[in-house]
């Protein structure tokens, strides 16, 4: 894998067995620095004191959805050229459209493994040098 396994990763999940299920597989994949946020204004709030190399975000959130979150991230100059992958467990037409629109990098439907999530996130680097 040629991606910065270094860089910080942020995971946005309402469920806290999903977070655990997805910095479970980032570990496999190598990747140490992972925090979490429970919800779209939590994960603001961590995203405007620490600069994060990925953000991987689910989508059906309260009170701010990662769906707000990305377009609140995206309108920041500070943050909007942030990787941000979106996780679903609904594979709808017109929500991958809408994130595609609000700038996501990327989109995994539930449920998916560590090679899913390797492949997706190493389609957000595609300029990475080769390992």
């Amino acid at each position: 894998m040629a991606v910065d396994l270094t860089m910080p990763v942020l995971v946005v999940d309402d469920y806290s067995t999903m977070i655990r299920i997805i910095r479970n597989l980032l570990k496999q994949l190598g990747f140490e620095n992972i925090d979490d946020a429970s919800d779209g204004s939590a994960a603001l709030n961590k995203l405007k004191i620490k600069k994060y190399g990925l953000v991987i975000s689910d989508w059906n959130m309260e009170p701010m959805t990662g769906f707000e979150l990305l377009k609140v991230v995206r309108a920041d100059p500070n943050m909007a050229k942030t990787p941000f992958i979106m996780i679903t467990a609904e594979s709808k037409t017109e929500n991958v459209i809408a994130a595609k629109k609000a700038g996501v990098n990327n989109y995994i439907v539930k449920p998916f493994n560590a090679a899913t999530l390797k492949t997706k996130i190493e389609a957000v680097f595609p300029n990475a040098p080769a390992a």
